[in-house]
């Protein structure tokens, strides 16, 4: 086979050398690392005539590490997604890692007509949903006015 080489071939090739090095590197100290790559879990928020709902994806995140309060009009969800290297086997283990572990802190503010007192939360399959009530009074409501 025949080979053409460029005079510009050889400094990229050493790039490319140190540069799949360097990848290699990294992901062979990933799972040492895995619990130092932040992450923070996606939430949606919807809001009905009588509460504020909101969910989060905690896949992988147990019940008992998962921390949810609501402290000075603020909700605080705060948890940890550990990382648990199941490869004790010397010949095997892992060649890429692309989850994120480690902790999250999430910060909602609440309105005011969200009632403290009234919140539940239920946990199933990764989704957390915590259901907030609102006041009372701040439940929109219909007065018939009679005309005359």
């Amino acid at each position: 086979m025949i080979r053409f080489t460029s005079p510009f071939e050889f400094p990229f090739r050493a790039f490319e050398e140190s540069f799949s090095r360097i990848l290699q590197e990294n992901q062979a100290s990933a799972a040492n690392n895995a619990a130092a790559k932040p992450w923070s879990p996606s939430v949606d928020i919807r809001e009905t005539a009588n509460e504020l709902v909101v969910q989060a994806d905690l896949p992988g995140v147990s019940e008992n590490d998962v921390d949810l309060r609501i402290e000075d009009g603020t909700l605080i969800l705060k948890g940890e997604r550990k990382f648990e290297n199941e490869s004790k086997d010397e010949k095997g283990g892992y060649h890429r890692i692309e989850r994120s572990y480690g902790s999250f802190a999430r910060y909602f503010t609440l309105p005011e007509t969200v009632d403290p007192e009234k919140v539940t939360a239920e946990y199933k399959n990764g989704v957390l949903t915590v259901t907030l009530a609102k006041k009372e009074i701040a439940k929109p409501r219909q007065i018939k006015v009679a005309i005359q």
